[in-house]
């Protein structure tokens, strides 16, 4: 959207609403698109997510969202209403007309995406021929929504991050996954010691065998 945008030749500022616990990738690539389109990066500030669970003693979950909302929502909002007559550009494609978005009546919105009449099809073939490639995650490295094979990934490529990840439940008494889930141990401890055992999840492998995954994720403000 932001780069289409800037080719038609108008006029706008990013903004970004950080949590504090995204990976390396993601930094790397926002960096990148403000140097590309040559525009200002906003960032309201805005609670860390490390100092709510510090201060709740509890971790994000399906049924404790105070992640999403205090960290990215709250601070959006704030900003906003510091900004009177701002209009929000959100990057809602065209084959998302379910969708409105999150924040109401505290700025004006546009939908460049649908606008251009752009699906998810058109997205990534635009991405594509311009080169642009996004980070396969987005959102916290211990995302409570993330996939099985997305936690493999963390311990295999960000080792620190998983530990740092396993100390917090450690230190809480909760868990980032829930047992009822599916089969595999809901403690990030208990899941380290099967993928030590050489244990790999099955949408880890469909992952790497058939390309790029284009699944939908619950958590929809930290995944677009």
């Amino acid at each position: 959207m932001a780069y289409r945008m800037k080719e038609q030749g108008e006029l706008f500022s990013l903004l970004f609403t950080a949590t504090g616990r995204e990976l390396p990738e993601l930094h790397a690539h926002i960096a990148r698109v403000v140097a590309d389109l040559g525009v200002e990066l906003i960032t309201p500030p805005g609670p860390s997510l490390i100092s709510l669970i510090e201060e709740y003693n509890t971790l994000p979950s399906f049924h404790l969202r105070f992640c999403t909302r205090q960290t990215k929502i709250v601070p959006c909002i704030a900003y906003l209403r510091r900004n009177p007559g701002s209009t929000l550009c959100v990057g809602l494609r065209a084959d998302e007309d379910t969708r409105v978005g999150l924040y109401g009546d505290y700025a004006n919105y546009r939908y460049p995406l649908r606008e251009w009449g752009m699906d998810q099809a058109a997205v990534w073939a635009y991405l594509r021929n311009k080169g642009i490639k996004v980070p396969k995650r987005t959102d916290c490295d211990f995302c409570p929504f993330q996939r099985l094979y997305e936690w493999h990934d963390l311990w295999r490529e960000h080792p620190e991050n998983y530990a740092s990840s396993e100390a917090l439940e450690a230190k809480t008494g909760h868990t980032f996954r829930s047992a009822q889930r599916d089969t595999w141990p809901a403690a990030l401890k208990d899941m380290r010691v099967r993928f030590e055992a050489g244990d790999v999840p099955k949408r880890r492998r469909l992952h790497v065998t058939q390309g790029e995954d284009t699944g939908q994720q619950a958590c929809r403000v930290c995944r677009g």
